[in-house]
């Protein structure tokens, strides 16, 4: 952790004052702006945007950035910072307190620090590769649930999921009569955030962005958890598919995928 320990410590810095400001923005009447039919925008994702980058920026000048608002800058730098500003616009456009802030960096394509940090919890996910998981300090590790009938998964669906036939119904509805329960948070950084920390035991989605999966990710592998795509190849954060585990589902949960892409 030593080598990584100065990245680790800004993210966790940006992320905090972050989260802090849209805590207190919650309430207020946000700005939306719609990128599509149902993807939006807030004033309050910009400035949280904004915040996390000057932050980082000020340490680490060299680096490069992507973001969720707009920001690709320095792609082939050793470094590149890979954030969320505000994961779960939606909930929080509507005032509902389930949003987090996700910050990753990437190093040489590997991604070596995540930080997810939700404000209305007060928890802060935090992972250096190869140094396991934490929240809050405490470290964290996956469930030990190994039967899928008895498992509490989590999901999403994409922003085009109107005019799409590729949109996880039909993945949702065979996990329906599988699986214990599903939930739909609305934030994939906190859904893989809580597979890491046993709270579900599986998640998967389609269509996600690296900021939505690069930090959770590295925390949910760094505690035990096992990610792939659909078919159980290697995971990328560049990739369209997302299934994080506790590693014992994981299989059967890849066999109810593959019903429904054959579907």
């Amino acid at each position: 952790m030593v080598r990584w320990s100065r990245f680790l410590h800004a993210a966790h810095e940006a992320a905090l004052e972050a989260g802090k400001m849209l805590k207190l923005g919650l309430n207020e009447r946000s700005r939306v702006i719609f990128k599509g039919a149902i993807d939006l925008v807030t004033n309050f994702d910009h400035r949280a945007q904004e915040m996390i980058l000057n932050r980082l920026r000020e340490s680490f000048p060299d680096h490069g950035f992507l973001a969720e608002e707009g920001l690709n800058h320095g792609e082939r730098r050793e470094f590149r910072w890979i954030i969320d500003p505000l994961d779960g616009t939606t909930n929080y456009a509507h005032g509902v307190p389930i949003f987090c802030v996700s910050i990753g960096l990437e190093f040489q394509g590997r991604i070596i620090v995540g930080v997810v940090y939700d404000p209305m919890q007060d928890e802060l996910f935090e992972a250096v590769a190869g140094e396991g998981a934490s929240c809050n300090g405490k470290e964290i590790h996956v469930s030990s649930e190994t039967d899928l009938g008895k498992s509490l998964l989590a999901t999403g669906f994409p922003y085009d999921v109107r005019m799409s036939p590729v949109n996880n119904a039909v993945h949702f509805n065979n996990f329906l009569t599988r699986a214990q329960a599903i939930r739909r948070c609305g934030s994939a950084a906190l859904d893989i955030c809580y597979v890491a920390c046993g709270r579900f035991d599986g998640f998967w989605e389609l269509k996600l962005h690296p900021w939505d999966v690069a930090a959770a990710g590295l925390i949910a592998q760094e505690a035990g958890g096992r990610l792939s795509d659909f078919d159980g190849s290697e995971f990328s954060i560049y990739g369209p598919e997302a299934l994080a585990t506790n590693g014992l589902i994981h299989d059967q949960m890849i066999r109810v995928l593959q019903r429904g892409k054959e579907s």
